[in-house]
């Protein structure tokens, strides 16, 4: 790819992702969803990132693991339960990285 080719790909992708994410707040109160699909839709956000998440976690090196060998399903676990006590979004990502992080280095 030349250099102009990748520029208008990102400059193509970039116009992608403001209009995809802009058009909900530009549409603004004239486009409403009904009850039933706004409670549906409340719980999709989590169970999107779990499906991408978790997966990752369970596997160590290339395999399925589940052991405390496994340092990403260990640092994933101690950042969920920080989350769980805490509801801080910031710090359960700080744990989760400082866990990993000491796993790594101690290992």
């Amino acid at each position: 790819m030349s250099h102009l080719e990748i520029w208008i790909a990102l400059i193509g992708m970039a116009v992608v992702t403001i209009v995809t994410r802009a058009f909900f707040l530009m549409a603004g109160e004239r486009v409403t969803l009904p009850d039933r699909i706004q409670r549906a839709l409340r719980y999709a956000p989590a169970a999107a990132l779990a499906a991408i998440v978790v997966p990752d976690l369970m596997t160590w090196q290339g395999h399925f693991t589940l052991s405390p060998a496994n340092y990403k399903l260990v640092a994933g676990i101690a950042a969920a339960l920080f989350y769980l006590a805490t509801r801080k979004m910031v710090g359960m990502i700080a744990v989760g990285m400082a866990v990993y992080t000491a796993l790594r280095l101690l290992g």
